[in-house]
């Protein structure tokens, strides 16, 4: 991977509008820059080549996305434990997939990389004090003082150094052993008393412990049951850290941006003429774009022109954010319009993004039945058009926290102060994670 030529390495970005960047010293970000685009990557381009055929084979309806992880990352979870917790709980919803709905289950941390934020409004006031609205530990701190909220470049260094810690972290876990099939019944004793999920998962770990059992002794130990292929993600917001991070492949000669395998462009930062959709159209890597509920059949075959003019499989992938009382009219419009036209989409579906309310306490919270409801709202439409149900995409943590109210161990709103923790939105915690995992398992049988 060169990191020293930018032939190649998209610019006309520039010259076109760009939502959501903080308010930058220039000459700070300019030095900041410089220090990035020095650095090794994160990720290779064969990586993001392999995550591109596996996103393939999603569009043929072949596989399953499994994407999940913080809302926001914070530096200070860029620790062995924070990192092994989420991992372990994404690897638990893709052992209950792949071995209830009997599919391939293509896993996306929403990980090593997501520390920035789109926000509604660019300030926020607290007893009279306005100041600039918390964009992410790559932007500002969550403390609501003067220092805390200044956007400081420097920050994006750090991002970078915290993603590689993440990074490193998942590829130990996944390669050296704790990953191994075999190892499925021991991720889950630190919770099965408390959880009716986690009694549920123990059950199905044991018969894939028989199952390993039956296999080895037919001779069968394939290396597939000892890891598991594990790719990263995040919003493509902050151009500036994506276009530093921006290499162009020595055999190739193409530039991907070696930030993370899979990015993708958000709902607010999704327009045609703008600066984010100019920038990702010119990189390699597979790319996503969250679609709401206000998204036409004609924006997504423009964006489709826009992004994946080749039609080329597994480059471009749709992450419907709808809300449960919104997917079930919304979404079939879209996918009847890209069927036509014959682009290779996957389709994946954001279930947390359409269905946040602001309790009483004045937490912003999730239901987990609304979170339920629209998955099998989105598993309904793909039913009834015949077409491919390709995911999920989650925000969970492998923590037990109380942040969405409901689930099969359930929290009430009363509930929600007790473990309060993120630094952004509502995350459903390991055990709601796993009831989600069960019924999707349960859908995708039927779909």
């Amino acid at each position: 991977m060169s990191t020293s030529s930018s032939a190649g390495v998209p610019e006309a970005w520039r010259d076109l509008p760009a939502l959501q960047q903080p308010d930058w010293d220039p000459a700070e970000v300019r030095a900041v820059v410089g220090e990035l685009s020095q650095l090794p990557p994160l990720v290779f381009a064969g990586e993001c080549d392999q995550l591109r055929d596996r996103l393939a084979q999603v569009a043929r309806g072949e596989a399953f996305v499994l994407q999940g992880g913080d809302c926001a990352e914070t530096f200070a979870g860029s620790n062995a434990d924070a990192v092994k917790n989420k991992l372990k709980t994404l690897l638990q919803m893709a052992v209950v997939l792949t071995y209830a709905a009997s599919v391939p289950v293509v896993k996306i941390g929403r990980m090593a990389g997501q520390f920035a934020k789109p926000r509604s409004r660019p300030t926020e006031t607290v007893d009279g004090v306005e100041l600039p609205a918390y964009r992410g530990d790559m932007v500002n701190g969550l403390e609501f003082t003067a220092e805390s909220r200044r956007n400081d470049p420097r920050r994006l260094l750090q991002a970078y150094h915290c993603s590689a810690v993440t990074l490193n972290l998942c590829r130990a876990f996944t390669k050296g052993g704790y990953a191994d099939l075999r190892q499925v019944d021991r991720w889950n004793q630190d919770f099965v008393a408390q959880s009716p999920a986690g009694r549920r998962y123990e059950r199905l770990a044991g018969e894939i412990d028989r199952a390993l059992t039956f296999m080895k002794a037919c001779g069968a130990d394939p290396d597939e049951f000892q890891g598991v292929e594990f790719y990263s993600s995040h919003e493509a917001l902050l151009l500036e850290y994506e276009r530093a991070l921006t290499r162009v492949d020595h055999l190739s000669g193409l530039p991907y941006d070696v930030s993370a395998h899979f990015l993708w462009i958000g709902e607010r930062t999704r327009q045609l003429d703008g600066a984010h959709v100019e920038f990702l159209r010119h990189i390699r890597n597979p790319i996503g774009v969250k679609l709401g509920p206000t998204t036409t059949p004609d924006d997504a075959l423009a964006l489709i022109e826009r992004l994946n003019p080749d039609a080329e499989p597994g480059r471009l992938t749709f992450v419907t954010r709808m809300g449960a009382g919104r997917i079930r009219e919304a979404l079939p419009p879209l996918i009847e319009k890209v069927r036509q036209s014959g682009a290779p989409v996957a389709w994946v579906c954001d279930p947390m993004h359409g269905n946040t309310f602001e309790a009483p306490s004045g937490h912003k919270t999730r239901r987990v039945d609304d979170v339920l409801d629209e998955v099998a709202g989105f598993f309904e439409v793909h039913r009834a058009l015949g077409t491919h149900p390709g995911g999920i995409h989650i925000e969970f943590t492998g923590d037990d926290v109380t942040e969405c109210v409901g689930g099969g161990h359930p929290i009430v709103e009363g509930d929600l102060h007790q473990r309060y923790e993120t630094a952004c939105d509502p995350r459903l915690n390991r055990s709601q994670s796993l009831d989600l995992a069960f019924m999707v398992a349960e859908l995708y049988r039927k779909s």
